[in-house]
């Protein structure tokens, strides 16, 4: 008896050794193009974050996606490295696991530095918070 006890025991740790040694790591299928600026986890009061950008690279547009829950996205203000400002009127709701409008930045892209805006999470603080992912897409100059 006492020897089934212990290969019980052996037999049930070495179990969920290996069911909690796998990667915590996530993968993120980007389309061509795009490229992940950041992410931002969403309270389910307003919320109001800076998310600064480090990429030296010249952005054509913006979007987001929203991950585990629905978003409410207002008060958008995306600051360039000139210091411009670009403040579009927005209020979206994003589903879960969705992404949202593409914001247009121009054709010749624009380097920049932060995003800022409000927002929030809906629904019931029971099931958890959001994350919002920013993506750019990489401006690509002409070859002629």
């Amino acid at each position: 008896m006492f020897k089934r006890y212990i290969c019980f025991l052996l037999l049930s740790a070495t179990v969920i050794f290996t069911s909690s040694c796998g990667s915590s790591r996530r993968t993120l299928a980007i389309e061509e193009g795009w490229e992940l600026l950041g992410e931002l986890t969403v309270d389910f009061a307003r919320d109001k974050d800076k998310l600064d950008i480090s990429s030296s690279n010249r952005y054509t547009a913006l979007r987001f996606k929203v991950e585990n829950r629905e978003v409410k996205i207002r008060d958008l203000k995306i600051v360039f490295a000139n210091l411009d400002k670009l403040e579009p009127a927005i209020e979206e709701v994003v589903p879960a696991d969705q992404y949202s409008k593409i914001l247009e930045l121009g054709p010749d892209g624009k380097e920049v530095r932060s995003v800022e805006f409000k927002y929030r999470t809906t629904g019931n603080l029971l099931k958890g918070r959001a994350k919002v992912l920013i993506f750019g897409k990489r401006y690509v100059q002409p070859v002629y």
